[in-house]
């Protein structure tokens, strides 16, 4: 039987109407006027409410999220965006890692994060908040991989970074999923190809995170950021993964982003490999709902890798 999944990102869920000054002597106060001149108006609650008739989590094994559920960071932001979360589903049902507006600046962790930490855990819990990433979920014959990319950076930079913590445990996370047999889906919000991005928006670190995930194996890499749909390939030690973005979850395309979408996948397993179809859901401003907007079938080809039954 098939296993299914979907990838919403970039949501930016929240409102900055009641921020204060105080709150803006920092970097954050480029976003606010972001948020005041442009993200206002192109990130719309309407388009989120349609999101959430469209999802059906109950009939998903994990929803991932990507990254950038607020603009600035604010706590009042992540309290924002977990009552967000809740609407959707239980913590075990959705899978988040954070994104760069989400660490706009250093901020107290029990204000923020911690609020959103049951979303972001693996299914064995870290004993600290340092341990969180890379997390691991395994559903079936599905193993999710979060990689947190969301680091403070400096005015006008948009980029992000892997710490060196989570590229230690990375590589023995991707073997030992490997070695069961199960379908690696690795998600994080920065593109980890060199190049893709534009420099104030990449993956600093890329070629190193490029180069850890070639050498443990993936069959699929998720991300956002960019704000549109595009799709390339990352040759690993075990065949080629297709690495996949999705555009905002809640944008109008207004200023030459892609208007939202999303994409449902479901993993069939066979004989020397994955049937990875793909189905993508995009909104329609005129009916107000999301739509289908194509289905792709992909093969996952692992030669010499049979994957392992697993019970139900």
């Amino acid at each position: 039987m098939p296993q299914r999944f979907a990838q919403i990102s970039d949501p930016h869920l929240s409102s900055l109407e009641d921020a204060r000054p105080r709150d803006l002597l920092n970097k954050r106060a480029l976003g606010y006027l972001s948020w005041r001149r442009k993200r206002r108006f192109e990130h719309r609650p309407e388009v989120l409410q349609a999101l959430q008739q469209d999802l059906d989590v109950r009939d998903l094994d994990q929803l991932l999220i990507t990254g950038d559920l607020t603009h600035i960071g604010l706590p009042s932001e992540f309290r924002q965006a977990e009552s967000w979360l809740r609407q959707l589903g239980e913590p075990c049902q959705l899978a988040l890692v954070p994104g760069n507006h989400d660490s706009c600046v250093r901020a107290d962790w029990d204000q923020t994060y911690a609020l959103w930490r049951d979303y972001m855990e693996s299914d064995q819990p870290a004993g600290d908040r340092a341990g969180i990433f890379p997390s691991l979920r395994v559903r079936g014959k599905l193993a999710f991989i979060g990689l947190s990319t969301a680091c403070p950076k400096p005015p006008l930079m948009a980029t992000g970074s892997i710490d060196q913590d989570q590229l230690r445990r990375l590589p023995g996370i991707l073997r030992d999923s490997g070695q069961r047999g199960l379908f690696r889906v690795l998600y994080l919000h920065h593109c980890p190809l060199p190049g893709v991005e534009k420099w104030r928006k990449r993956l600093t670190n890329a070629d190193e995170v490029q180069a850890v995930i070639a050498d443990g194996g993936a069959e699929l890499v998720l991300h956002g950021h960019g704000h549109r749909a595009h799709r390339h390939e990352l040759a690993t030690v075990d065949g080629t993964a297709p690495v996949i973005a999705v555009p905002s979850a809640s944008a109008l395309g207004l200023h030459g982003a892609d208007r939202a979408s999303y994409n449902r996948y479901s993993v069939t397993a066979q004989e020397r490999g994955w049937r990875l179809d793909i189905d993508t859901r995009r909104y329609d401003p005129q009916l107000g709902r999301f739509v289908d907007d194509g289905i792709e079938n992909l093969d996952i080809r692992r030669p010499g890798r049979q994957p392992s039954p697993v019970n139900p």
